[in-house]
């Protein structure tokens, strides 16, 4: 069932919005070739806490840190190592949210560290202006299928592989709610947007193809051919109007 927020609702949703959006800018100023994975996960979790939050990742079904590094062809759910670096040239995605007051936050961001090849520089682009494609039409009277239509349309001018097996997702007390929104064009109109929806909308985007791979952990998901991934997610609130995005800084 898709939830409609109170506006009481919506005003925790803003502030957890709000902390996460400070969250993820600190955290990309913290980011250095030489560092752990599991470095980038004790800060993020110190300044999760800092703001008088819970992280909503750390042992949300058993995943073991505050936030997800995927590092080049990984696409999400990267856990954290003390014995893997980032290194210069490196695309990084980073996962994460907060939970205030009981209500959630998600959003991610892909980094890149120091010098990148021209091509992991476009495909980081163009994967977090699909977002904006998107929600260009995440509009009160239109359909769930015009947000993720929009999304697939501009990913697919470049011929990148738009991940399937992932999606985003609705979000409040919970961390994932109904309803699932896909990246890519469904059958379907989907459900009709209403004022007070609150969505995760995250564009996966493949340099190759969109298949994935899940590795031995159970969590890491990759790219089947070893191509590059890239990763950009807000939670965004439905109005009358054009959508408010709760985890941008303004």
């Amino acid at each position: 069932m898709v939830t409609i927020k109170s506006e009481r609702e919506i005003e925790l949703m803003r502030e957890a919005g709000r902390i996460l959006a400070k969250v993820h800018e600190e955290l990309g100023k913290e980011l250095k070739a030489g560092m752990s994975t599991k470095e980038i996960d004790r800060i993020c979790e110190q300044l999760i806490r800092g703001y008088g939050c819970i992280p909503s990742f750390l042992n949300y079904e058993g995943f073991p840190a505050s936030v997800c590094v995927s590092i080049n062809d990984e696409v999400v759910h990267g856990i954290p190592n003390k014995h893997r670096y980032i290194q210069e040239g490196d695309i990084v995605s980073l996962d994460t949210g907060v939970i205030w007051k009981g209500y959630q936050s998600d959003a991610a961001r892909t980094h890149m560290i120091g010098e990148v090849t021209p091509q992991a520089r476009k495909l980081v682009e163009v994967t977090e202006q699909s977002f904006f494609e998107g929600i260009k039409f995440a509009k009160a009277g239109n359909h769930l299928n015009d947000v993720s239509k929009a999304i697939g349309a501009y990913a697919a001018k470049f011929n990148y592989g738009i991940v399937r097996d992932l999606v985003g997702h609705g979000i409040g007390t919970h961390l994932h709610e109904d309803p699932q929104i896909p990246n890519f064009p469904q059958k379907r109109r989907g459900i009709k947007l209403m004022p007070g929806m609150t969505l995760a909308i995250e564009p996966m985007i493949n340099l190759g193809r969109a298949d994935v791979a899940w590795e031995d952990d159970e969590w890491t998901v990759v790219t089947m051919d070893g191509s590059l991934s890239a990763h950009y997610e807000n939670t965004i609130l439905i109005t009358d109007g054009e959508p408010e995005i709760l985890t941008l800084t303004k």
